[in-house]
């Protein structure tokens, strides 16, 4: 398809949608790229391209989108755990005969030195708490952190993109401000500052969020690690380079 002809949607709020936003617009233009942001970051990462802020209200609203934006291809490049969107995106596409790819990053594999414990879920992680050091980081996300609310005897140590509007539900914690990708000397400094004797992440896979897993590897810190959901069927791509590949064969 002539490059003017395409309408590309992606579905983003990582570091791999940006990307990918960058490779389209040099590929087929900016104006046939746009990049769905769901809102919940006050101050997003810039991308190129256009811009589209908020959700869509579910599968059938994101389905009129398509039909009535012209969209000619739709790649989900959620973060893993945002399994909703993934769901609706698969749905909206179908049923609006768009074709759709799944960004599904390369899963995180344990090495020399690690010392992961696999859970399936966050009542796992905060279960598998039970007799670790008291201070704990975690990189799970803000709307995970109820999770951990009735855990008693651990300080936790939350990084967050923004400063939280309103009170963390966790009973003792500090939070730390920052927006990746971090380095592993400074995410090594971190965990040092704050006596942190534990990780709790989720296993998002890809090249964003490493650095706190050689961190942990380098001073020897225990991760608890949340499994991540399985893709949504159809066709997947592992990067931004490989899903510009498919975008060309649309």
């Amino acid at each position: 398809m002539p490059a003017l002809e395409r309408k590309i949607l992606i579905l983003g709020g990582t570091g791999d949608a940006a990307r990918l936003a960058e490779l389209a617009c040099a590929a087929f233009g900016a104006e046939a790229v746009t990049t769905s942001l769901a809102g919940v970051t006050r101050a997003p990462r810039p991308v190129p391209g256009r811009l589209r802020r908020g959700g869509f209200g579910g599968a059938g609203a994101m389905a009129d989108y398509l039909r009535a934006e012209g969209i000619t291809a739709l790649v989900d490049a959620t973060h893993p755990f945002a399994t909703q969107i993934s769901a609706h995106a698969k749905a909206a596409a179908a049923a609006a005969g768009v074709p759709s790819l799944a960004l599904v990053r390369r899963p995180w594999e344990p090495g020399p030195g690690d010392r992961w414990t696999m859970v399936g879920d966050m009542a796992a992680a905060a279960a598998d708490l039970n007799g670790r050091p008291p201070t704990v980081f975690l990189a799970i996300g803000r709307k995970e952190l109820k999770s951990f609310f009735e855990v008693e005897g651990f300080k936790f140590v939350v990084r967050l993109v923004e400063d939280p509007r309103n009170v963390l539900p966790l009973k003792t914690y500090v939070v730390v401000i920052g927006r990746g990708p971090f380095a592993v000397a400074d995410e090594i400094a971190l965990f040092q500052k704050h006596g942190v004797g534990t990780i709790v992440c989720k296993a998002s896979g890809g090249d964003e969020g490493t650095a706190k897993l050689a961190a942990a590897r380098d001073l020897r810190l225990p991760v608890i690690m949340i499994r991540r959901p399985p893709p949504p069927e159809g066709p997947t791509a592992d990067g931004p380079e490989s899903a510009i590949a498919w975008l060309r064969g649309q």
